[in-house]
């Protein structure tokens, strides 16, 4: 049975992975009438989706039971306020991370994106070594180093270069990947910070990502706030919402689970096997479907 949930939740992440960079890529460059839907406020009902979802296994885990659950939510969560703030770094980071998301995929295409994110592999095993003195071997190490290398060449330019930025709908090249670069450290950074307290305590997965979903929603809403007050006060605050944001809305909620699901069920080995191969999924439909990608070569 645990083989079985392990595999299961491999695969969705894959889909859900390559899902989520394509359908967001896609719609954040769709050219439609009105106002295009504000990413802070995505941001913020993905959250609220994760907490309503972890509430639902939380109350399958408890037997279906209300009065098992209140009893639950009281103990680990009002009863620890000291355990629930410990979850407000990570879940401040993994906010700005989410937004930054929105960021790079509005000015990157989704297969130089998926690539060039996989530099959180190098951060998140830095901090790693740090943060709880993990050793890492000499093929680790290179394995670290090809994938620099790999995401160096990647971000080479090339003759066509010039071109192919002009023909991007949402902006600036070099902002997609300052917004990367970013969101790679603040993944490699909140990922072990998390790690570390989920072994350091013995509370279950979906707790966690209970309290995370609620600074998570504060977070948000502090940023809707400061920087899409305005646009919100005139438009909406669901304004540009259609059924593909919704989509982008309930994958993104979705991700928080399927990654509780693999450090449950999984490890970090075949994760990363995982996400290889929503890294070729994304290129493929990156080139085929959204036709925003263009293997190059050295000839040009």
């Amino acid at each position: 049975m645990s083989a079985n949930l392990k595999y299961l939740s491999l695969g969705i992440l894959v889909f859900q992975t390559t899902s989520l960079v394509l359908t967001m890529r896609y719609s954040r460059t769709l050219k439609e009438e009105g106002p295009r839907y504000l990413s802070s406020t995505a941001v913020v009902v993905a959250e609220l989706l994760k907490i309503m979802a972890c509430i639902l296994l939380v109350y399958k885990d408890s037997k279906c039971s209300l009065r098992a659950l209140n009893r639950i939510l009281h103990d680990e969560i009002l009863n620890k306020p000291m355990e629930t703030l410990k979850l407000a770094i990570p879940s401040g980071i993994y906010t700005l991370q989410n937004n930054l998301l929105y960021v790079a995929l509005s000015n990157l295409d989704a297969a130089t994106y998926q690539v060039t994110y996989q530099l959180k592999i190098l951060t998140t095993a830095l901090f790693s070594v740090s943060m709880l003195s993990k050793k890492l071997g000499v093929y680790q190490w290179l394995s670290l180093v090809i994938l620099m290398t790999g995401v160096a060449f990647v971000q080479w330019p090339s003759d066509s270069q010039e071109l192919d930025s002009k023909e991007l709908s949402a902006g600036s090249q070099f902002v997609g990947l300052m917004a990367v670069l970013t969101a790679c450290f603040s993944s490699g950074f909140a990922g072990v910070y998390f790690e570390k307290i989920l072994k350091e305590t013995k509370q279950s997965v979906w707790i966690r990502n209970i309290q995370l979903g609620f600074f998570g929603s504060i977070f948000g809403l502090m940023g809707v706030y400061i920087y899409d007050g305005e646009l919100v006060s005139k438009n909406g605050f669901f304004q540009g919402y259609n059924r593909l944001t919704w989509i982008v809305v309930v994958l993104q909620a979705l991700g928080g689970l399927v990654i509780a699901a693999v450090i449950k069920y999984a490890d970090n080995i075949l994760k990363g096997f995982a996400t290889s191969l929503s890294i070729i999924l994304s290129t493929l439909i990156s080139y085929f479907w959204l036709q925003d990608f263009v293997p190059t070569s050295r000839k040009e």
